[in-house]
C-alpha cells in the first residue's frame, strides 16, 4: 500500500475510537445481500459473493466496512439467504474476508442481528414476501404476536426464558465476531427487527418487564449490549444502530427517546450511535430527499455525548463533507450509493482535494 501525507478535507481524517483507528470517515452501512446457502452445511456460510462485494469496497478506500444483518440464530436470519455467526463453520469462512480487508487498510466491522417479527422472508428482488417451509421458511419471534403486516405470519411471542437465550446468542456471536477478525462490532437496533421490536410500543404489547415503559422497553437493547460488552474486548469499538423514529408519531418509538437511551447506551459501553430511522411499519409517511435522516444523528451528537455516524441518502463528497465540517455527526455511512461505485471513497478524495491509500497494483492511476 502507499503511503499518504495527512489530509485536510474532515472526510479523510483518520478517527481512533479505543485501540482501533479508522483511516477515513467514509464508512460502509450494513447491506443484506441474500446470497448464502439456504440448507445443508453450507446454510449461512460466506462464499465468492460476500468476499468480491466487500474486497472491492476495501480496495475502493472505504474506511470501515459493516457487514451485512449477520443473524446470531438461525432463526434470527431475514431470509433463509442471510449470514449467519451461530457456528464456526460460519467464522471460518469470514476469516477470509476480514483478513483481506484488514490487507488493504479498512477495518472490517460486523452488524450482529435478529430479524425477529420481519424474518422467514424471500430475497428482496423476489418481492421479500414472507416464506413457509416449503421455501426453507419458518415462524418467527417477536416479543408480541403482532405481525409486521397483513401478509406476515403472526409471531410466536418469545418468553422471558427466550428472551435470555437471545442475548447468550448475540454474546456468543460476538465471540466468533473476534474469532473471526472482526475489528467492530455493531449491535442491531435499528429497522423493524427484534431490538428495535421491543423498543416500539407499536410493536411491543407486553405487560411484564420487557414491555410498557421506556425502561421495559429498553431493557433488551441494554442487556444485550451488557452480554456482548462483557465479551468483546475493552479495547474494541461496540456500535449499535438505532432508528431514531418509526415515523408513527407517538404511537411508536420516538427521537426524544432515542436521545434518551443515547446516553444510557454510552453508559453501558457502547461507543457510536448508527442512526438510521423506520422499518418498523409498513405504509408510513417519510419525508425522503438527500440526507433526510442527517438531523436524526446530528440531535443525538448536539444533546449527548456519544459519536455518531450518519446515513440515509448522502450520495456527494461535498455533501458529506458538509455534514462533518458542520458538526452534525462524526462518520457518514453510505449504502446505496457505495453499491452504485464501490470507488467512491477515491472520487471523493479527488473532488475534496485529499489523498487516500491505493492498492500498489493500482500505481498506473495515481
Amino acid at each position: 500500500m502507499s503511503a499518504v501525507p495527512a489530509s485536510f478535507a474532515a472526510l479523510f481524517q483518520p478517527w481512533t475510537i479505543r485501540s482501533v483507528t479508522v483511516p477515513n470517515r467514509v464508512w460502509m452501512a450494513a447491506m443484506c445481500q441474500y446470497s448464502a446457502d439456504p440448507t445443508g452445511p453450507d446454510t449461512g456460510v460466506a462464499n465468492y459473493w460476500h468476499f468480491a462485494h466487500y474486497a472491492a469496497r476495501a480496495t475502493g478506500g472505504t474506511g470501515l466496512i459493516i457487514q451485512e444483518a449477520t443473524a446470531v440464530s438461525p432463526e434470527g436470519r431475514i431470509s433463509p439467504y442471510d449470514l449467519g455467526i451461530w457456528n464456526d463453520t460460519q467464522v471460518e469462512a469470514l476469516r477470509r474476508i476480514t483478513s483481506f480487508l484488514k490487507g488493504q487498510g479498512a477495518v472490517p466491522g460486523i452488524q450482529i442481528a435478529h430479524a425477529g417479527r420481519k424474518a422467514s422472508t424471500d430475497r428482496t428482488w423476489k418481492g421479500g414476501q414472507p416464506v413457509g417451509p416449503e421455501a426453507h421458511g419458518w415462524q418467527p419471534s417477536a416479543p408480541s404476536p403482532v405481525p409486521f403486516s397483513a401478509d406476515h405470519q403472526v409471531p410466536h411471542e418469545l418468553t422471558v426464558g427466550e428472551i435470555r437465550d437471545v442475548v447468550e446468542q448475540f454474546a456468543a456471536a460476538a465471540r466468533r465476531s473476534l474469532d473471526a477478525g472482526y475489528q467492530v462490532v455493531e449491535i442491531h437496533g435499528a429497522h423493524g427487527y427484534l431490538i428495535g421490536e421491543f423498543l416500539s410500543p407499536h410493536s411491543n404489547k407486553r405487560t411484564d418487564e420487557y414491555g410498557g415503559s421506556f425502561e421495559n422497553r429498553t431493557r433488551l437493547a441494554l442487556e444485550v449490549v451488557d452480554a456482548v460488552r462483557a465479551v468483546w474486548p475493552e479495547e474494541l469499538p461496540l456500535f449499535f444502530r438505532i432508528s431514531a423514529t418509526d415515523w408513527l408519531g407517538e404511537d411508536g418509538w420516538t427521537a426524544d427517546e432515542t436521545v434518551r437511551l443515547a446516553v444510557l447506551l454510552e453508559q453501558h459501553g457502547v461507543d457510536l450511535l448508527d442512526v438510521s430511522t423506520g422499518g418498523l411499519a409498513p405504509g408510513v409517511t417519510i419525508p425522503v430527499g438527500p440526507g433526510y435522516q442527517v438531523p436524526f444523528a446530528a440531535r443525538v451528537k448536539a444533546e449527548t455525548t456519544l459519536p455518531v455516524a450518519a446515513v440515509g441518502l448522502i450520495t456527494e463528497p461535498e455533501q458529506a463533507e458538509k455534514i462533518l465540517a458542520n458538526g452534525e455527526a462524526d462518520a457518514v455511512l453510505l449504502g446505496r450509493e457505495l453499491l452504485r461505485d464501490p470507488f467512491w471513497a477515491r472520487r471523493a478524495a479527488v473532488e475534496l482535494g485529499s489523498e487516500i491509500r491505493t492498492p500498489v497494483q493500482y500505481h498506473r492511476s495515481w
